[in-house]
């Protein structure tokens, strides 16, 4: 790549017959080219000659600006190969990030993921038999081990396992749902208009505060096919209300010979109050109480990857195996293969707050956070003064993604502030702490930006960034 030419006057502007050829700024560039191939070099090389042409033709084009066209091409075309997705700091205080990927996998996860996708698998072939293979096959044994079903069964997200539960149990017949169930989620998926896409007619019963056991059974007809339960996992009404649980479902629903369905939504499958934590409720206690058919997510409290779980009865997950959306929905090898290790790690349960990251961040205590916010403060304060103050706080994290919504963790971290206290000033900040090389991402709280410490095992991702920082705000 050629240098600058020093004969150059800076300061002057250059005209459009300054500007180099097509042909010879890619000679200039050859080292590029021979890095990058000539379609993507010689594209973004048109492209900016293109968007530099007409401020040449309104005088507005600084020369230094066509002497540095070798430079400025190369900032394009690393641009255009840097990915979307990029790993961020997570500094907002909620664990399980809708917004950010949700549960981070575990190393043996990731491990799994490089040995078995860049190698042929035997993602549908049975090694003992030298057969054709069900992909359910290598996890349905490890998950009907860990919650105690006769079957199970795995698609690409919660979202569908509901759906296709409730088309294959219910498609064309009725679903009974209590009104104070009829949940929406992100993205506005609404259980309403999730059993109408499922060909299943809803029968709400009880009020939004209070369903009874007895609502229920008036609303048992020969047209019945399924009874749901929606576990409100992502908010909670409380006062004077009342519901329905699996256990006393469950023999209304035999008596009737109809299946019972429950969502759990979030997945944990071990007891969380063992760590502290607020409990959730688990499939092992919803098929010891009669469930039919519960579904889960992967990637919430399990701590795996996007997954929707269905486990139950050998009668009621075979027919949601064999419907035809199965296909459809079905868990690609990828995610397959980082599950499957993922539930691996349940095998040793006492390893599972070390070994299984989503567990590791939520039972960090607060005096190890406390005393990170105390080591990063006088790095971080030198990175944003004078325009910042900064302080060491307390914190209230949130496990997230739905999961007990009104439960906080103790938490601690950094609250930086605009001396100026203007929102304007606080943003600009937040808007320089994304723009990082490893984007960190906090949250706005009372003229405040808050860096919640939980999710932030290696202090140096946060502090080999300072330095960037501070020049982003001078």
């Amino acid at each position: 790549m050629t240098a600058p030419d020093d004969s150059v006057a800076h300061g002057a502007t250059a005209r459009p017959q300054d500007l180099p050829a097509l042909d010879k700024l890619l000679r200039d560039c050859a080292p590029l080219v021979a890095e990058h191939g000539h379609t993507l070099v010689a594209r973004e090389a048109r492209a900016l000659l293109d968007a530099l042409r007409p401020r040449a033709v309104a005088g507005a084009l600084p020369r230094r600006e066509v002497a540095a066209l070798p430079q400025a091409l190369a900032a394009r075309v690393a641009a255009r190969l840097r990915p979307g997705m990029r790993a961020v700091l997570n500094l907002t205080g909620t664990v399980i990030h809708t917004n950010l990927g949700r549960s981070l996998l575990a190393d043996a996860a990731l491990q799994q993921v490089l040995a078995l996708m860049g190698e042929p698998n035997n993602l549908e072939f049975d090694l003992g038999t030298g057969q054709r293979g069900d992909r359910d096959d290598l996890i349905e044994g490890l998950l009907c081990e860990l919650t105690g079903a006769e079957a199970a069964t795995v698609v690409n997200n919660n979202a569908a396992a509901v759906l296709l539960g409730i088309a294959a149990l219910a498609g064309g017949r009725e679903a009974i749902v209590s009104r104070g169930e009829l949940v929406e989620i992100g993205g506005a998926f609404r259980m309403p208009d999730v059993m109408a896409a499922a060909g299943a007619t809803l029968v709400e019963v009880g009020t939004t505060n209070r369903t009874h056991p007895r609502d229920y059974e008036q609303a048992l007809t020969p047209r019945t096919g399924l009874i749901v339960k929606v576990h409100t996992s992502n908010y909670q009404v409380q006062g004077f209300t009342a519901a329905v649980d699996e256990a006393t479902l469950a023999p209304i629903a035999a008596r009737a010979g109809v299946p019972l369905m429950t969502d759990l939504g979030s997945g944990a499958l071990v007891d969380l109050s063992a760590w502290g934590l607020p409990p959730e409720p688990l499939p092992q206690a919803m098929l010891a109480a009669g469930c039919d058919v519960v579904t889960f997510s992967g990637d919430k409290l399990l701590g795996g990857p996007q997954a929707g779980l269905i486990v139950g009865s050998r009668a009621a997950v075979g027919r949601i195996r064999k419907f035809p959306m199965k296909r459809a929905l079905r868990l690609s090898k990828l995610p397959f293969a980082a599950l499957e290790a993922t539930l691996r790690l349940y095998l040793r349960p006492e390893r599972l707050a070390r070994d299984l990251p989503t567990l590791r961040l939520l039972t960090r205590p607060q005096a190890q956070l406390a005393a990170l916010a105390q080591s990063l403060l006088a790095g971080v304060a030198a990175a944003v003064a004078p325009r910042f103050s900064v302080e060491a706080v307390a914190l209230q994290s949130q496990i997230g993604s739905g999961s007990l919504p009104v439960e906080r963790l103790p938490s601690a971290g950094l609250a930086l502030a605009a001396v100026d206290g203007r929102g304007r000033t606080l943003e600009a900040l937040a808007d320089a702490l994304r723009a990082l090389p490893r984007p960190v991402i906090g949250r706005r709280h009372e003229n405040r930006l808050l860096l919640d410490l939980r999710c932030l095992e290696d202090p140096a991702l946060l502090t080999a960034q300072l330095d960037a920082l501070r020049e982003a705000l001078a």
